[in-house]
């Protein structure tokens, strides 16, 4: 065929593509491409592919748009070929040829690609006619097909980087590190991650038994279950009768050395008549501590794990080149689903402050007007009512407004705990703090409870929204559990949006100042002896077994940043003995709430009733160890900024996916700059991060504050759409809500590792997000404990030689 006909056929098929002839485009049909197992694939092109023909497409494209420019406005495109019908028609072969991608040889695809860009759906039936050749692919390979992506690899010996000696002895330190967590992990019946669990068993010699009890089966989820949970018919706290409640052991309880024992007898308290509730007892913990302390600090170890998070960080931005336009249509495919419409969980934010500035505002006005004669204090023993109050502070409701509250951070509050707390107080009177935000009060919390259910309403209006809602218990009367859970039961403060966590706020010092406090075992009574009598008869507590079952968990709050002048160690006094003005330090406070919770689930696991976890506020401010005793004895952490910090602790958070639930703008208000959050590095390096709002009344401003930090993290951070979801993916995960509910939200099989676990119709992530975290986890893991084989493989050879050559002299 000559060069001019060539030009001939070309032309010809271009005036087809004006619109004088329609060929259907199967859009159902991926372009006919031939799979690696097929060698016999046809290498001959379209003659439209020659370049010189490419050119001439190109300036007949050119001068198309120049006369389309030239027309004047009464003058319009033929309906039959609308410039809208052919970029749809050229998108769609785009979308087919990108899942084509791992089928077809790479000459081929080049081939393809360029065709795409000039030719019709003319020269797409002359290929089939020519090359008759159909594949059809079942639906196993076409969700294989989406799994595939380009993935960086390296090749060689020392593919780490550093000397194998060197890499032996960081692989020791590190797996010790992660056998530690998980020995603390299943003495508290907290969860440990599958993955790592499963290399870890590959070493073999684990130190001790890990599983106590036979792990019940969660009952199985259908495949097809829903995206919405089923609503509860009854409110749980419609009936509070101790008669339905389980029945009393008669068992008994007393605290030694600042750990609850438990006693099968009520008389006789002994070592005989003692349950056998497995604890790690001090010697034990201050010598893991030890361990850890002298591995953060030992340099060939820092040296390995900060070459192994650049080389996290270095990878990732290599995935997002070669595989950002795969994760985005991977999403577009996917029907109804969007960042809107999938699971988010806020996982760490404080009830007291769950409102913003002008809801706040609103429902005080609104109370003003509603209730004026209502005795809400009562001061020097006479009553107040709302109006008497306002009127000894010579306010109205007229004259109230966001900027007279005075409640948002601001830049006075950086690196001002103390001025952050007292913004808490709406005008800057306390008073009012105690009638609308705390729920003990002369009123019982009446007030906190109906801002908090209208907080929850917003919650399940936007449907997509939950939250875990913190509470505080301080400590200081043994009344505290029941006054909390009766507040809760009497004015049916409960959501299917909204799970519970407890926090404990580390102030000993200033009730000890008070006199309100003999020692700090007297403190940690007041904590955990209700929890236990009420596992040992919930008929004593009725409404506080009713709230502990959408309770979850513990936090310990206050300023990290306060210096703390006592070091933990066997020296310490024993919390009885603690009577001093001094505040224990924040690895005494972990450890003891940490001892009386692993007792308190292993209890409750023989009741058969819900067990709890650790979630503490960690590595905020303040000294590297605070995230050390997080590592080793809580399942999640809150903040975790101090990771930055210190490379060995954030690649073993990274190794054992902790949970960490940042709050990049209440951080920018408190602690740290937005712009030098370590949020989006975090996130790079395939650490386990979510985002929170911590206290929207003080640092959001819109209805949706959840929303709103999302907003401004892909603002600044310029996140994707995928990395958006991953976070949204990453806070179901790691949130409270029962295993049920997160079958709902991602899928029935959601806690099996990799690809296999995402459901992209619920979650939006990709699964070739899912598919690279799990493989670069496991390379990194793989990498680890080979060194640690292979050394061990080398000392059984050696002593086998050794064995060897001792055998002629023995004779």
């Amino acid at each position: 065929m000559s060069y001019s006909q060539d030009i001939d056929g070309f032309v010809k098929r271009w005036e087809l593509r004006s619109g004088n002839s329609h060929y259907p485009l199967q859009s159902a049909k991926s372009l006919p491409g031939t799979p690696h197992s097929l060698k016999h694939y046809p290498l001959e092109l379209p003659p439209s592919m020659d370049g010189k023909i490419k050119e001439i497409a190109e300036e007949l494209f050119c001068r198309s748009l120049v006369d389309s420019d030239m027309r004047s406005a009464p003058y319009e495109f033929p309906e039959e070929s609308p410039i809208e019908q052919l970029e749809e028609r050229r998108q769609r072969l785009e979308r087919q040829i990108s899942q084509d991608v791992k089928l077809e040889p790479e000459i081929l695809l080049r081939a393809k690609q360029d065709f795409m860009k000039i030719d019709s759906e003319v020269d797409l039936e002359l290929y089939r006619e020519q090359n008759d050749v159909v594949v059809d692919f079942p639906k196993e390979r076409e969700h294989l097909l989406e799994r595939e992506y380009q993935r960086v690899t390296i090749s060689g010996e020392e593919k780490c980087g550093v000397p194998f000696t060197d890499l032996l002895d960081a692989a020791k330190c590190i797996v010790k590190a992660l056998f530690i967590r998980q020995k603390y992990m299943a003495y508290s019946m907290q969860n440990f991650f599958n993955t790592t669990s499963r290399f870890l068993s590959e070493l073999g010699d684990k130190p001790w038994e890990t599983q106590f009890y036979d792990v019940t089966p969660e009952s199985p989820i259908a495949p097809d279950v829903p995206v919405h949970p089923p609503v509860m018919t009854e409110h749980p706290y419609e009936t509070c009768d101790p008669n339905t409640m389980p029945p009393g052991t008669g068992f008994s309880c007393k605290m030694v050395d600042g750990v609850v024992h438990v006693y099968t007898k009520q008389e006789v308290m002994d070592k005989t008549t003692e349950l056998d509730l497995h604890y790690p007892d001090l010697q034990e913990f201050i010598a893991d501590m030890n361990v850890m302390m002298a591995l953060i600090i030992n340099g060939p170890v820092k040296s390995f794990c900060y070459r192994r998070l650049q080389y996290l960080s270095s990878k990732f931005q290599m995935h997002v080149l070669l595989n950002e336009m795969k994760e985005l249509a991977a999403q577009k495919k996917v029907p109804h689903r969007d960042f809107y419409n999938i699971r988010k969980v806020d996982t760490h934010i404080h009830a007291s402050s769950c409102m913003n500035q002008k809801h706040l505002l609103r429902f005080i006005k609104r109370a003003m007007k509603k209730y004026p004669g209502e005795i809400v204090h009562v001061e020097n023993g006479k009553g107040q009512t709302l109006r008497d109050v306002f009127e000894s502070m010579n306010v109205t409701a007229y004259e109230l407004s966001v900027d007279t509250l005075d409640m948002h951070a601001d830049r006075n509050t950086f690196h001002r705990f103390d001025k952050f707390n007292a913004k808490y107080n709406p005008i800057g009177e306390s008073i009012l703090r105690e009638i609308f935000i705390k729920t003990d009060n002369y009123i019982n919390g009446k007030y906190f409870a109906h801002i908090i259910k209208e907080v929850m309403a917003d919650f399940e209006e936007s449907k997509y929204q939950n939250a875990e809602l913190r509470l505080s218990i301080y400590g200081r009367s043994r009344d505290e559990w029941d006054l909390l859970a009766k507040w809760a039961v009497d004015h049916k403060v409960h959501s299917n949006n909204v799970c519970w966590l407890v926090q404990m706020p580390r102030l000993f010092d200033v009730y000890r100042s008070k006199n309100q406090l003999s020692d700090f075992q007297e403190m940690l009574e007041n904590i955990f002896m209700p929890l236990f009598e009420v596992t040992v008869n919930p008929r004593s507590h009725p409404e506080l077994y009713l709230f502990l079952q959408h309770v979850i968990g513990f936090d310990s709050v206050d300023d990290e940043s306060k210096p703390e002048n006592h070091i933990f160690n066997l020296d310490s006094p024993l919390p009885e003995n603690w009577k001093e003005d001094d505040n224990p330090p924040y690895a005494y406070y972990l450890y003891y709430i940490y001892a009386n919770m692993t007792v308190l689930n292993h209890l409750r696991r023989k009741r058969g009733l819900s067990t709890f976890v650790l979630r503490p506020h960690c590595g905020e401010a303040g000294p590297i160890h605070h995230l050390v005793s997080g590592f080793m004895l809580s399942e999640n952490i809150s903040h975790g900024l101090l990771l930055r910090k210190a490379p060995v602790l954030q690649y073993l958070y990274y190794l054992a996916q902790i949970g960490i639930a940042m709050s990049p703008l209440s951080n920018n208000s408190l602690f740290l700059s937005y712009h030098r959050n370590p949020l989006p590095e975090y996130l790079s390096r395939g650490l386990m991060v979510s985002l929170s709002t911590d206290d929207p009344l003080q640092f959001h401003f819109t209805k949706e504050p959840l929303m709103e930090e999302y907003s401004i993290a892909a603002q600044v951070w310029k996140l994707s759409s995928c990395d958006m979801c991953e976070l949204a993916r990453n806070s179901v995960l790691m949130s409270g809500f029962s295993h049920k509910v997160k079958s709902h939200w991602l899928g029935p099989n959601y806690n099996k590792e990799g690809p296999e676990g995402n459901d992209i119709r619920r979650t939006n992530v990709p699964d070739i997000r899912v598919a690279y975290r799990h493989e670069t986890l496991c390379e990194e893991l793989t990498l680890i404990t080979q060194a640690v084989q292979t050394e061990e493989l080398e000392t059984i050879e050696e002593e086998d030689s050794l064995s060897m050559s001792t055998v002629p002299g023995s004779r």
